[in-house]
C-alpha cells in the first residue's frame, strides 16, 4: 500500500478544480438525499398523484395554467393545517414532490430542474415556507418524539420522517431561490430579495431562521433529540447563511465598499482573481520516494562503475546513462548557491526528502570515476539561464503601521539613543538609507478595516459621553450575531462535535454522538451488495457533513470579521478553546490524496438522474469502480475551507502559532502539499510560513524547496523575518496572557454595544427635592392594603440616629 501511495504521489496530476461558494446545482440538490432515501421518491409521487387525480382529472401538472396551479397549491396549504399527523405528512410529501420538479412528467434532468424552479417560486409565493416553519417548530418541540428517540437503542430513518420531509422542502426552496439565473422573471427577482430579507430578519419568534437551526444543532448534540436529521439541518443552515449574508464574491464587494466608507485606499488586488490565476507546483517527495530514489541512484552508480570498467576493457566505448528521476518543481525558481560545498548540498537535499532530479549535481562518487574536466563555475547572476522566471510576485507587499513604528524605534535606539513613541514622521538624526527604507515602507502601508474598528472602539471606550452612542447598521450579520451571543459557546462546541464525529480519522466511541440517524435503514443490509451500498452512503454522508460545517464556519468568520473585528475574535476564541486547531490537524493527519480522490458516490443513484432514467443493475464491481472523476469536489472544498479557518484562527496570534508548533503540524501540512491544487497549496504554505521561524535552523536548511515555494506564492511583509527567526528569544509563549487581554477587549465591546443597562452610572442625577418627591412611582396593586403595615415596619419601628446622619454629612 505504501508503494501505491508513493506511485500515486509521484504521478499526481494537476487538479482542474475551481473554488467557489458551492458545487453545481445538481450536485448540491443531490446531496440533501441519502441513497437510503431512494424509495421515498416514488412514495412522494404516489401521494401527489393520489391527491391530484381526485381534484384535477385527466390532466398533468405541467399542462395546468398558472391560476389552476395556484388554486391547487392553496388547497394543499389548507390541508397542511389538519390535526391528523399522517394526513399532514401525506400533504407534505405531495408538496415535496412539487418542489422536486414533478419528475414523473419529465424526460431529462434539465426538465426536472426547470419545473423544480418554477414550482419552488410558486410555493414561496403562496406562503408555503411560513407554514412549513410552523410545522418545523412543532416537530422540534415534540417532546414525545424526543423522549421516544432517547429510549431507543438504535435510531433509523423512520424516526425522523416528518422532519426529513419538511427540511428537504425548505432546503430545495432556499437553494433554488438563492441561485440567480439570466432567464429569471422580474417577479422571481423580487421574490428572491423578499425571501432573502425575510430569512435574515428576526421575523420568526423574534429571531432569524438560522438561529432556529442552530438551536436544533445544540439540542441534537446534547443528546436530547438524537433523531434529528443532522445532515439536512447543517446543509440548510449553511445555505441560509450563504443566501442571507452573501458568498465570497459578495464579501469582496462589501470589503471594497467598507474601505471606501472609511476613506481607506483601495485593495492592492482582487484576492479571488489572484488565487484563481495561480498554478500548482509539484509537491516535495515523500520518505518512501526518497528511499526508492536513493536505491535507484545506488543501482545507477554501480552500473556506471561497471560501464566504466567495461569501457576500459574495450567492451563498450561509452558508460551507460544514469536514469532520470522526478523533477521537483517546488524548487523551479530556487537557484543553487555556486559557492555552497558539496556536503552541505547533499545534506540539504537529503533532509528535503527530494531527489536531485534533472538539474541535480553529479554524485561525488561519480566524479571520481568519470574522469572529466570540471565545468567552469556559473556566474553569480546568470541572466539567460533563469528559465520560466516569474514576471512578478502574485501579491503586492503589505506593511502595517505597527511595523513602521517598530522599525523606527529600533533605528532611533541604534543611531540616536532614544525613541519618539509612535511618531513615524520625524526622521531627524537618522542616516539617509533609513529615510529611504521608511519611504519604501510607507509606500506599501496597508491599513485594514479591522485596525480602524479597533481604533474607533478605543475612542468610544475612552469618551463615551462625548462621542455618544454608536450607529449600528441592522445587517443580517449583526442580527444573527446578536441572536447567537447568549449561547455562542454552545453553538461552536456543537459544530465541532459534529465535525469530529464526521472526520475520517475519528475512532468510533461509545459516548460519541450518532450522526447516522438519517442514513441507516430500518432493516440492516443482508447481502454484500447492500452492505457496500450502505458503506458508500455512510462515507458520503460524513463527507457532506464535513463540507457543510467547514463552509458554514468559514462564512461566519469572514462575515463577522467584516462586520466587526471583535465579533470575529469572540467566535475565534471559542473555536480555539474548544480545541479546533488540533481537530483540524487531526483531520489532515491522514492520506489526504486518498481522501480527495475518494469515490463515495453512486452516480446512477444521485438526484435527479435516479428519478428520470431507468435504474441499471448495480453490481459490486460497478460500486467499487465508482465514478470517473479525477477528484471529489466536496472533499477538496472541505480541505481548503478547513485550511482557511486554521489560517484565520492563527493569523497575527503568536500564542496560537505556537500551538501549531507544539502539535507538530509542519510534517502534516507538508504532506498536504502533495495535492496539486494552487489554492490548497497557498493556504498550506501560509500556515508553514507563520511557524517557520520557530522550527529551527535545521528544519529551514533541510526544507529549502518549501521555503522557496513560500517566497513565490505567499504575500510578503517587507520587514517580516519569517525565514530567520531573530526575535524568538524576545517573545515568550504566554498563551493565557494574550487570550485574557483579547477576552477583556471583547467583553468591553459587547458590554458597550449590547448591554442596555450599562449607561446607568452616566445618567444625570436629580438634586431637586421637590421634583424627586413629585415623581410618580409605580406601586403594586395590593400596596394600599398593606400600606399601614409597611409604614410601621419600615419607618416607625426603625430608630433613626439623626445626630449621626448630621455628623456624616459634615
Amino acid at each position: 500500500m505504501q508503494a501505491d501511495d508513493m506511485e500515486s504521489s509521484m504521478e499526481s496530476p494537476n487538479l482542474e478544480f475551481e473554488y467557489g461558494d458551492t458545487d453545481s446545482l445538481t450536485a448540491e440538490l443531490s446531496e440533501i438525499y441519502s441513497y437510503t432515501e431512494e424509495p421515498e421518491f416514488a412514495l412522494n409521487r404516489d401521494y401527489f398523484e393520489e391527491d391530484f387525480r381526485s381534484h384535477v382529472r385527466g390532466r398533468r401538472w405541467i399542462e395546468l395554467g398558472q391560476e389552476q396551479q395556484r388554486a391547487y397549491v392553496m388547497r394543499l396549504l389548507d390541508a397542511l393545517e389538519v390535526t391528523d399527523r399522517d394526513k399532514r405528512l401525506k400533504v407534505a410529501r405531495a408538496i415535496l414532490y412539487l418542489a422536486q420538479g414533478v419528475f414523473d412528467e419529465c424526460d431529462t434532468d434539465a426538465d426536472v430542474i426547470h419545473w423544480s424552479r418554477h414550482n419552488v417560486f410558486l410555493l414561496y409565493d403562496m406562503g408555503i415556507f411560513t407554514a412549513l416553519l410552523e410545522l418545523l417548530s412543532m416537530e422540534i418541540d415534540n417532546n414525545q418524539a424526543c423522549s421516544s428517540a432517547v429510549r431507543k437503542p438504535a435510531i433509523s430513518l423512520a424516526d425522523s420522517t416528518e422532519l426529513r420531509v419538511l427540511l428537504s422542502i425548505m432546503y430545495l426552496m432556499v437553494e433554488t431561490i438563492r441561485l440567480q439565473t439570466e432567464d429569471d422573471r422580474p417577479e422571481w427577482r423580487t421574490a428572491r430579495e423578499a425571501f432573502k430579507t425575510e430569512l435574515g430578519s428576526p421575523l420568526y419568534n423574534g429571531e432569524p431562521f438560522a438561529l432556529l437551526l442552530f438551536t436544533m444543532v445544540t439540542k441534537f448534540c446534547s443528546m436530547n433529540a438524537p433523531h434529528f436529521p443532522m445532515k439536512k439541518v447543517l446543509l440548510l443552515l449553511w445555505k441560509t447563511i450563504l443566501f442571507t449574508m452573501g458568498g465570497f464574491e459578495e464579501l469582496q464587494e462589501m470589503k471594497v465598499r467598507g474601505r471606501e466608507r472609511l476613506s481607506l485606499p483601495p485593495l492592492p488586488e482582487d484576492s479571488i482573481k489572484v488565487v484563481r490565476s495561480m498554478r500548482a507546483a509539484s509537491p516535495p517527495a515523500s520518505a518512501m520516494e526518497l528511499i526508492e530514489q536513493q536505491q535507484q541512484a545506488k543501482r545507477g552508480r554501480r552500473s556506471r562503475r561497471s560501464a566504466f570498467v567495461d569501457s576500459l576493457e574495450g567492451d563498450s566505448p561509452f558508460p551507460k546513462k544514469q536514469p532520470l528521476v522526478k523533477q521537483d518543481s517546488l524548487d523551479t525558481y530556487n537557484e543553487r548557491d555556486p559557492f555552497k560545498n558539496d556536503d552541505a548540498r547533499d545534506e540539504e537535499e537529503d533532509g528535503e526528502e527530494a531527489d536531485s532530479g534533472i538539474e541535480g549535481e553529479v554524485d561525488p562518487l561519480d566524479r571520481d570515476v568519470i574522469i572529466q574536466p570540471p565545468p567552469p563555475p556559473p556566474p553569480l547572476r546568470p541572466p539567460t539561464e533563469r528559465a520560466s522566471l516569474p514576471k512578478g510576485l502574485p501579491w503586492a507587499p503589505k506593511v502595517r503601521e505597527k511595523d513602521i513604528e517598530h522599525f523606527l524605534e529600533t533605528s532611533r535606539n541604534k543611531f540616536i539613543g532614544f525613541t519618539l513613541g509612535n511618531d513615524t514622521e520625524t526622521l531627524v538624526g537618522l542616516p539617509r538609507p533609513i529615510h529611504e527604507s521608511v519611504k519604501t515602507l510607507k509606500q506599501h502601508k496597508y491599513v485594514s478595516i479591522a485596525e480602524m474598528q479597533i481604533k474607533r472602539e478605543e475612542e468610544l471606550q475612552q469618551c463615551p459621553m462625548t462621542l455618544g452612542e454608536e450607529d449600528v447598521d441592522e445587517t443580517p450579520t449583526e442580527i444573527l450575531y446578536l441572536g447567537m451571543l447568549p449561547n455562542l459557546s454552545q453553538y461552536v462546541i456543537a459544530l465541532l462535535k459534529l465535525l469530529l464525529a464526521a472526520a475520517p480519522t475519528s475512532k468510533a466511541k461509545t459516548d460519541s454522538i450518532n450522526i447516522l440517524a438519517d442514513v441507516l435503514p430500518e432493516e440492516m443490509p443482508i447481502t454484500v451488495l447492500q452492505s457496500m451500498k450502505l458503506g458508500i452512503d455512510v462515507n458520503r454522508h460524513k463527507e457532506i457533513i464535513v463540507k457543510a460545517i467547514s463552509a458554514l464556519l468559514l462564512l461566519l468568520l469572514k462575515h463577522l470579521k467584516l462586520n466587526h473585528i471583535y465579533q470575529f475574535e469572540i467566535v475565534s476564541q471559542h473555536l480555539v478553546f474548544a480545541n479546533c486547531i488540533p481537530l483540524i490537524l487531526k483531520f489532515f493527519n491522514q492520506n489526504i490524496m486518498s481522501y480527495i480522490s475518494a469515490k463515495n458516490s453512486i452516480c446512477v443513484l444521485d438526484f435527479p438522474h435516479c428519478v428520470v432514467h431507468e435504474m441499471p443493475e448495480l453490481t459490486a464491481e460497478s460500486l467499487e469502480a465508482g465514478d470517473s472523476n479525477q477528484f471529489c469536489w466536496r472533499n477538496l472544498f472541505s480541505c481548503i475551507n478547513l485550511l482557511r479557518i486554521l489560517n484565520k484562527l492563527t493569523k497575527w496570534k503568536h500564542s496560537r502559532t505556537m500551538m501549531l508548533v507544539v502539535f507538530k503540524s509542519a510534517p502534516i501540512l507538508k504532506r498536504a502539499l502533495k495535492v496539486k491544487q494552487a489554492m490548497m497549496q497557498l493556504y498550506v504554505l501560509k500556515l508553514l510560513k507563520i511557524q517557520t521561524k520557530y522550527l529551527g535552523r535545521q528544519w529551514r536548511k533541510s526544507n529549502m524547496k518549501t521555503m522557496s515555494a513560500i517566497y513565490q506564492k505567499v504575500r510578503h511583509r517587507l520587514n517580516d523575518d519569517w525565514a530567520y527567526g531573530n526575535d524568538i528569544d524576545a517573545r515568550p509563549w504566554d498563551f493565557q496572557a494574550e487570550e485574557c487581554a483579547l477576552r477583556e477587549s471583547i467583553e468591553k465591546f459587547n458590554s458597550r454595544r449590547y448591554d442596555k443597562n450599562q449607561n446607568g452610572e452616566f445618567a444625570p442625577v436629580d438634586n431637586c427635592l421637590q421634583s424627586v418627591l413629585g415623581q410618580r412611582v409605580e406601586l403594586p396593586e395590593d400596596f394600599h392594603y398593606s400600606y399601614e403595615m409597611w409604614l410601621e415596619r419600615e419607618v416607625f419601628s426603625q430608630p433613626i440616629q439623626w445626630e449621626g446622619l448630621l455628623q456624616q454629612a459634615q
